[in-house]
């Protein structure tokens, strides 16, 4: 990757037009609730993460040669299932097929430092995942109001 000055025009230089106004959408929405944006250089591009006031971070975009995708650090879901149950799904199976959380199944075979993941009903199953990868989906037409959604909902908790 060229080295080029870390702004957020530089990174939607590098995401495929077509889902320019997708990423828009949800940048535009973090910052206008109060998160701030630090931009990293990764192997495949930029990472671009929203912290929210109380330091903890909300959100991640990740590029991918799929598209961009979005990983929403859901601190507060448990205050949100009617969003998480009215996914689509594909974004339902993204979260079936995200890794579980080690940590909940046999804390032994984790860092006792890592975080928890997420305890989700979806379905009638009960599923036991990371917190980095449960909550990571593409950013598209179809997902853009339902990844809004959980975004309001979470920065809406972490406000209280």
């Amino acid at each position: 990757m060229d080295k080029k000055e870390l702004t957020f025009s530089n990174f939607l230089s590098d995401i495929h037009p077509d889902f320019t106004p997708y990423v828009t959408a949800i940048h535009d929405k973090l910052i206008s609730s109060g998160c701030a944006l630090s931009l990293k250089e990764a192997k495949s591009g930029y990472v671009a993460s929203f912290t929210h006031k109380s330091k903890k971070v909300v959100a991640n975009f990740v590029t991918r040669k799929s598209g961009p995708q979005i990983r929403i650090y859901g601190d507060n879901y448990g205050g949100y299932t009617d969003v998480i149950h009215a996914l689509p799904d594909n974004m339902t199976k993204a979260i079936k097929k995200s890794s579980d959380c080690k940590r909940l199944i046999d804390p032994e075979k984790c860092n006792s430092r890592c975080p928890l993941g997420y305890i989700l009903d979806i379905g009638g199953e009960t599923l036991k995942k990371c917190r980095y990868g449960a909550f990571m989906f593409a950013i598209n037409e179809e997902n853009l109001p339902h990844i809004l959604a959980m975004l309001e909902k979470e920065i809406e908790a972490r406000a209280v």
